[in-house]
């Protein structure tokens, strides 16, 4: 019986958030909770457990999982804390396993450290050696780095923008490490780094024309010298010195062919690189129009989405909202723990004056106005589709005149309608709803609102990449600089 090992560390940071995060701000798991937290899930282990369940002769070893919230850098003690205790779990298994698969996400960074993962890596090589194989899966938009390249021995990433294959990126990673395990075949990485980052409407993969990267990448998985490929898009809050997007295809020891089709990939995708970057529209603008139209109006506010880093506090678009005196109901959220707590206190139905909106990042300026507290609550939640549970802390249903808020004390991703529908509100019942996310599945908005205004907001995770004040990545980089040049270079890896 062939035993695989399984662990886990993922988080997506944005350095813009000026709020960093620590140890609690992961769920860590351990041995048999990562079984029991992940079975039947779609998420990347859950992919994982469903494929190992269905194999002869290779038993789980469930070791360590810490999944992070997206937030703001994270401290490095934190980090040495996490990593540690991962370690420590995988090192009491040496020279006892077969095999090795690690869940990453690919956009991590530290106070001190901006390679974690690649970290990570390095140092379960030096536990279990170079002979045993290991299989990590990514995010889309990861940071796949030289370090990562260097220690593992195969990678698969999602292939679907907005995400909804976890457990399927999880399956592809297990059954490539299988292959490495039973059939001998000798994995050769071909990469090409490219100088661009991107943001839009253009990505979304079933309909945007970065789909067709994705659909070459897949289609390759038809020939059998093909173990994996994919392509990153890298994520441009994660100011890191290797932020870039990438192609990547791993073959049975085929340099031709994985040159080829990584050269392919990077060379259709270069042209198509100002196509790739946000349709944006101001906020003033953006409420001028809205305050006359038919609603449900959707405003995406995907420069404040914790789903990819931000914190959830501000109220841009809500001020602009009120300065313009908007005729219209409005629905938004906000993290405000503060605000959620003084509610609680004062409990349901009261009224009550406070200020909300930028309770940490100080470029928003607090609303202090007065609100009826409509609910209360204090419960975790799954999301619509992913698998993954949310912990908003306290949180308040407040309203005042049109504008009806939903104050939570923790960040909440806002990729579908949770948020919304754990707390009694249905964004179809109001006429205009603030989006926290830069893209959702069509049917929580797209299909049905009269309109989606991409709105320039000011925040962490602004799809105006230029405006965000990059320190760290390569330069000269797409679109910071205007006229970056891209020669094609085709870097190899294998062992």
């Amino acid at each position: 019986m062939k035993k695989i090992l399984i662990a886990g560390c993922t988080q997506e940071i944005s350095s813009f958030n000026p709020v960093t995060c620590k140890y609690d701000f992961f769920d860590i798991s351990r041995g048999n909770e990562i079984y029991k937290f992940n079975k039947g899930l779609n998420t990347y282990i859950g992919g994982v457990i469903e494929e190992i369940e269905k194999t002869q002769n290779m038993h789980p070893v469930f070791t360590y999982n810490a999944q992070g919230h997206a937030a703001g850098i994270l401290e490095h003690t934190s980090f040495l804390k996490i990593s540690n205790e991962l370690i420590n779990s995988i090192e009491e298994h040496k020279g006892k396993v077969d095999g090795v698969y690690i869940s990453l996400h690919g956009s991590m960074a530290t106070t001190e450290e901006l390679d974690p993962e690649g970290f990570i890596l390095e140092e379960i090589r030096k536990i279990l050696g170079q002979d045993i194989p290991l299989v990590i899966s990514l995010d889309l938009h990861g940071v796949l780095t030289t370090k990562m390249l260097e220690n593992c021995d195969g990678v698969t990433s999602l292939h679907t923008y907005p995400h909804i294959d976890f457990a399927d990126t999880g399956k592809r990673a297990f059954k490539m490490l299988k292959k490495i395990m039973n059939q001998k075949v000798k994995p050769l990485c071909a990469r090409v780094r490219i100088p661009t980052l991107v943001r839009g409407e253009e990505l979304i993969t079933e309909k945007g024309i970065f789909g067709k990267q994705i659909k070459y990448a897949k289609s390759l998985n038809s020939n059998n010298k093909i173990l994996s490929a994919g392509f990153f898009i890298g994520n441009p809050f994660t100011d890191v010195p290797e932020l870039c997007s990438q192609s990547y295809v791993f073959s049975d020891n085929d340099i031709e062919l994985a040159s080829q089709s990584a050269l392919k990939m990077a060379n259709d995708f270069w042209p198509n690189r100002k196509k790739m970057q946000a349709k944006l529209i101001n906020i003033k603008k953006s409420v001028e129009l809205g305050s006359k139209m038919e609603g449900t109006i959707a405003y995406t506010d995907a420069a404040d989405a914790p789903s990819s880093g931000a914190l959830g506090d501000s109220n841009a678009i809500i001020s602009e909202m009120i300065q313009q005196n908007y005729p219209h109901s409005i629905l938004s959220t906000l993290l405000d723990p503060k605000a959620a707590k003084f509610a609680h206190q004062k409990g349901q139905g009261s009224q009550i004056t406070i200020p909300v909106g930028g309770a940490f990042d100080q470029r928003f300026k607090p609303l202090n106005l007065e609100w009826k507290v409509i609910s209360i609550s204090n419960e975790p939640f799954m999301l619509e589709k992913w698998g993954f549970l949310q912990t908003p802390g306290l949180t308040a249903v407040l309203k005042s005149g049109n504008l009806t808020i939903v104050v939570t004390s923790n960040p909440v991703m806002q990729v579908d309608r949770s948020i919304y529908l754990v707390n009694k509100l249905n964004p179809k019942d109001f006429h205009s709803v603030i989006v926290k996310s830069p893209h959702c599945e069509p049917e929580f908005y797209d299909n049905w609102v009269k309109k989606n205004f991409n709105v320039d907001a000011p925040g962490a995770t602004s799809a105006n990449v230029s405006s965000l004040g990059h320190k760290n990545c390569q330069r000269p980089m797409f679109p910071m600089e205007k006229n970056s040049k891209f020669s094609p270079k085709v870097e190899i890896y294998r062992k």
